[in-house]
């Protein structure tokens, strides 16, 4: 890599480390104000949707142009793809956190609405998902990728665990049901942003080794159809 594509390199990390500090922060604001109902941080998580938005746009703005000045190939090629890969899959996931707190906000008219005592532990494993992630994206820690890339089975069986409490509260008390869909929606919403932190941790396997490995993991936990 010459000296130039790694000044502008460096420089691109650290705005996508921005970004990525921003987006958690987003993340935990949207989950407390679902979780604690504490809706003046559902306005915040909106309002910082604008700052992701701008800083994914100029990332992407320059990483074509260092793709145009400096026309990388093998590694350095496969550095400017996973920035480009991963700046989209965090533009995704603070999209997610802003719709996270509108649900919240909106349950606002249901304060009497049972949060399900699994939700707390959904919420950590995803988040901490998204920051493993992104450590493994920096230290181009291929193990810490894989084992997020695992964790992701857990956060599936939450958010199954979770549609039936739900499923089951709105046969049980129908009154239930609006605050149970907008709690449905948000629960989806997190088991995505799990999901696009699986895909950065793919990304960081392609990053090291050059191996796309997009779905293998998943299809190497099914079971076989003798088993």
């Amino acid at each position: 890599m010459s000296k130039h594509l790694q000044r502008d390199m460096d420089r691109l990390n650290q705005e996508l480390l921005s970004i990525s500090s921003m987006v958690e922060e987003m993340i935990d604001k949207a989950t407390l104000a679902l979780s604690e109902r504490r809706y003046e941080l559902a306005d915040q998580v909106v309002g910082s949707d604008s700052f992701v938005d701008q800083h994914e746009v100029h990332v992407e703005e320059e990483c074509l142009k260092m793709l145009a000045l400096h026309q990388p190939v093998a590694v350095d090629l496969r550095r400017i793809a996973t920035v480009m890969k991963v700046n989209n899959d965090l533009e995704r996931i603070a999209d997610l956190a802003v719709s996270i707190a509108q649900r919240a906000k909106a349950m606002d008219e249901f304060p009497a609405f049972p949060i399900p005592e699994q939700l707390p532990r959904m919420v950590v494993l995803a988040t901490q998902m998204v920051r493993g992630a992104m450590d493994a994206f920096v230290n181009m820690d291929t193990a810490a990728a894989r084992r997020i890339m695992a964790m992701d089975t857990s956060v599936d069986q939450l958010n199954r665990d979770l549609i039936g409490v739900l499923e089951a509260l709105m046969q049980k008390r129908p009154e239930t049901v609006p605050a149970a869909v907008h709690c449905f929606s948000a629960v989806r919403h997190i088991e995505r942003i799990a999901d696009h932190a699986t895909n950065i941790a793919e990304d960081v396997v392609y990053l090291v080794e050059g191996d796309i490995v997009r779905h293998k993991h998943k299809h190497a936990q099914q079971p076989t159809s003798g088993s």
